[in-house]
């Protein structure tokens, strides 16, 4: 007899079955990029991400693996009887998503919806640093960005209308599922909203290589009850009009030669600094 298990578990036989549609071409950065914030969806990828998703109160839409990766994750997919789990050979998953999964699983996730600013700031709650990721580009550093901020206590943080997605397949693999710890948001007219930062009681510092800046241990002394960090984007840094609206430019001291640090590097050494 069919056990309900069995009967939510569906063998994969035509890949141009419109019920597949979450998985095509997910190689495809800037296509995936689009697509999964248009159906409000995002990926999560191995036992121990959708698991942080769902203890965070993500719900999944559908999960995909091959047959032996089944017993596995069980205890995750039976906890939505409703939702189906597409099941089949791996070189025909591998045709499907253009990659090996070799992480075991896949889970097309409901996108949740994010908070307003005001919001975010409200819930932090008395004392509160929080960091605004500035145009980054690169996937890989959101994700370390994130994993640094839930490491070093980071009450929030808020990305920038052209940086790139938090909930992308990579940022949320990198970023170990902290991405689904740290409450985080879109914070729009940027760098005009510098100004609503500072009206809400923040000191907005920003990490920069400029002349005149004060040192990370010089902030750090300034003790702030409210702190704003500032992380410009990989290839130019800052936006001019964001350094103009600064409270502070910040910059790590540097030495035997090294002129700067990777984005990620630098947010966990200001992360740890202003803990």
């Amino acid at each position: 007899m069919e056990t309900p298990q069995r009967r939510q578990i569906t063998e994969i036989t035509d890949l141009a079955d419109p019920a597949l549609d979450d998985y095509l071409r997910m190689t495809d950065v800037r296509l995936r990029s689009r697509v999964e914030v248009e159906r409000g969806l995002f990926m999560a990828e191995s036992f121990e991400v959708i698991s942080r998703a769902m203890d965070a109160g993500m719900a999944p839409r559908s999960f995909l693996m091959s047959e032996k990766w089944l017993a596995k994750f069980a205890p995750l997919y039976e906890q939505f009887p409703e939702v189906p789990v597409f099941v089949g050979a791996e070189p025909l998953l591998e045709q499907l998503t253009g990659f090996h999964l070799h992480r075991g699983a896949l889970a097309a996730m409901q996108r949740p919806v994010l908070p307003a600013v005001e919001e975010l700031l409200a819930a932090t709650g008395g004392r509160s640093r929080i960091a605004v990721l500035e145009n980054l580009v690169d996937h890989t550093n959101v994700g370390a960005c994130f994993r640094s901020a839930a490491a070093m206590g980071v009450d929030a943080v808020l990305v920038t209308p052209q940086c790139a997605d938090p909930l992308y397949r990579r940022s949320i693999r990198v970023s170990m599922g902290t991405v689904f710890q740290v409450p985080w948001t879109r914070i729009e007219n940027w760098p005009a909203s510098v100004h609503d930062l500072q009206e809400a009681g923040y000191v907005v510092a920003g990490l920069t290589l400029g002349e005149g800046a004060i040192t990370l241990d010089d902030l750090a002394a300034e003790d702030h009850e409210n702190l704003a960090l500032v992380l410009g984007s990989e290839g130019h840094g800052l936006m001019g009009s964001t350094d103009r609206a600064l409270d502070r430019r910040v910059t790590i001291p540097m030495q035997h030669g090294v002129d700067s640090l990777n984005v990620a590097a630098a947010s966990a050494v200001a992360f740890y600094a202003t803990r």
